[in-house]
């Protein structure tokens, strides 16, 4: 009877279930559940350097091929005028042309820096042959804008076959063309060379000396 009051009440687990053996391993599934949410992090980081790396590439690409590209200012004829009272047009059969031309010049400057540009020669010509020349003073265009500056040229064609053929239609027909020298800066630090070339064409009207058709390349 003493030994039967000695027993306990519940029985004991049996050995095969291994419940001693769990307590070692609830550790173990947490460090590696700690593991992969530190490999999920890590990748996230790397992920987010990637695409930084990539944000920051972009933006300098594009500032390179936009702000930091430097383009050739163009040089043109935005529009001229004739001084009725010091301009002549002889009749056919004993032709001449003379003629006192304001134009209006324009430098336009794309680069995001400005251009400085020295004193330029613009030639006119008729049918090959140069007809007259005027002088633009040195200056500057600044970034994104267009600088206008005026010149006064005397243009006097001679009789010619060619001429004479163009005063029976009524139109002259006038080139212009000039090399602008000068040098783009950006952003205080980069300086380069640059030449702007005029190629433009105008007709001259005799039979009211008015300037029409002023077409630049």
């Amino acid at each position: 009877m003493a030994e039967k009051e000695q027993q306990s009440p519940l029985p004991l687990a049996p050995a095969r279930y291994g419940l001693s053996r769990s307590d070692t391993e609830a550790p173990d599934c947490r460090a590696a559940e700690q593991r992969r949410i530190n490999i999920n992090k890590r990748r996230k980081c790397l992920l987010y350097v990637f695409l930084f790396a990539l944000l920051q590439t972009g933006v300098i690409l594009l500032f390179t091929f936009t702000v930091m590209r430097i383009r050739t200012p163009k040089f043109r004829v935005l529009g001229a005028t004739l001084e009725l009272s010091n301009s002549s047009v002889a009749l056919p059969g004993n032709g001449s042309l003379r003629a006192a031309m304001t134009a209006e010049l324009g430098v336009k400057n794309s680069n995001f820096g400005r251009f400085r540009y020295g004193r330029t020669a613009v030639y006119f010509f008729y049918d090959g042959a140069q007809v007259g020349e005027a002088a633009a003073g040195g200056g500057r265009a600044n970034w994104r804008s267009t600088e206008r500056l005026k010149v006064k040229v005397d243009v006097n064609v001679a009789d010619s076959a060619q001429l004479e053929r163009d005063l029976a239609a009524g139109v002259v027909a006038l080139t212009s063309r000039a090399e602008m020298r000068g040098d783009v800066r950006l952003a205080m630090l980069f300086e380069k060379k640059r030449s702007a070339e005029m190629n433009c064409s105008m007709e001259i009207v005799t039979g009211n000396l008015n300037i029409r058709n002023i077409v630049c390349d």
